[in-house]
């Protein structure tokens, strides 16, 4: 009896909480970072709806002191080895550190890689990323906040403000067009169009890619170098440029020796790695093994064996791909191979 009082109040308190946020500024919110959202799904699995929710109750529909003075929209703390700007908050302690962004973008470009790198949160990632309640939970377990009510706070977001369609249409499951407006009137839902998730996205359907921003200049990616490059950029400038020998760069990106560059494209600056930091790859809508291999810093070979994969096969959107160990069966392929100008070596 004490159990359920207890939960009720629980519950009551979530939904004057999520009341208690000013609907147009929620409403504003989405609409200005959910593409951002959609991207970073994209680019690392992590449920958009997730991240919205976060997004919104961290930085209070976007109004919140933290926000305003860091761009930081998730209240990720300095922790150790983080080496950029902070600002200083007062949450659980007084004057606690937290991180200071240039842009949004960068803190939820950060927000993706926190959870991604670090070992507490690797379980979420063997979740269904439309499984927005076991990430809520799972968040709360791995101790993202010490709020009770934390996982019921973002649960109740997802279903007032019908977020879980932009998971859905990272996912392309569900096309952008179908997108479901939430009016800013007790909530109630005003439809542009049929919110009719795909059972199954085909080759031949256009599909939207979003993509992904990566710093100018040299990164890393894996513990790799790396460089972003624009589409007719030379690769026997670039090997000049970096002083490496064009069959060794060529090598380095899996690319034939006739490559030419016909889209925009990560370019690695040296050997990619056997296994990736992350565990597992969701493959979005037009992704090919070799972008993954790129997103991810891997090499071909290592991305095929390890999931039971042969050259010109092309796992259906949707799938896990595993980048670390073995998977326990070949994802299901799609329909039809994506034809792609960038040919993968073979390797003897």
């Amino acid at each position: 009896m004490r159990l359920k009082v207890f939960l009720g109040i629980v519950l009551l308190s979530v939904s004057a909480m999520v009341k208690a946020q000013p609907s147009e500024s929620v409403l504003n919110y989405i609409s200005v970072y959910k593409d951002l959202a959609i991207s970073e799904e994209i680019r690392t699995g992590v449920p958009a709806a997730i991240k919205l929710a976060q997004g919104i109750h961290e930085t209070e529909a976007g109004n919140s002191v933290l926000v305003r003075k860091s761009n930081n929209h998730f209240g990720i703390k300095c922790k150790t080895g983080w080496e950029g700007e902070k600002v200083y908050h007062d949450d659980d302690a007084r004057g606690e550190c937290f991180r200071s962004y240039p842009a949004p973008d960068d803190s939820y470009r950060d927000h993706s890689d926190f959870l991604r790198r670090s070992t507490r949160y690797a379980f979420l990632f063997e979740l269904d990323p439309t499984d927005y309640k076991e990430w809520a939970f799972g968040l709360k377990k791995a101790g993202y906040a010490t709020n009770i009510k934390y996982s019921h706070i973002l649960i109740k977001l997802i279903e007032t403000y019908n977020l879980q369609q932009y998971t859905l249409i990272a996912l392309g499951k569900l096309k952008p067009a179908e997108e479901v407006l939430v009016s800013n009137e007790n909530t109630s839902s005003t439809v542009t169009g049929a919110m009719q998730p795909n059972a199954s996205v085909k080759a031949t359907e256009p599909v939207v890619k979003v993509r992904p921003q990566f710093p100018p200049g040299e990164f890393t990616i894996n513990r790799t170098r790396v460089i972003f490059v624009e589409a007719g950029s030379s690769l026997l400038a670039l090997a000049d440029k970096y002083e490496i020998p064009l069959a060794r760069l060529l090598d380095f990106n899996d690319l034939p020796d006739n490559a030419v560059l016909e889209s925009d494209q990560l370019i690695f600056l040296q050997r990619k790695r056997k296994v990736a930091e992350n565990a597992l790859h969701i493959v979005t809508p037009g992704e090919t093994v070799y972008d993954i291999c790129q997103l991810e810093g891997i090499r071909m070979e290592s991305l095929l064996n390890l999931n039971h994969l042969s050259q010109g096969m092309e796992p259906a959107a949707g799938e896990k791909l595993y980048l670390r160990d073995q998977a326990p069966s070949r994802p299901a392929l799609m329909t039809k191979v994506i034809s792609s100008n960038k040919e993968p070596l073979s390797k003897n």
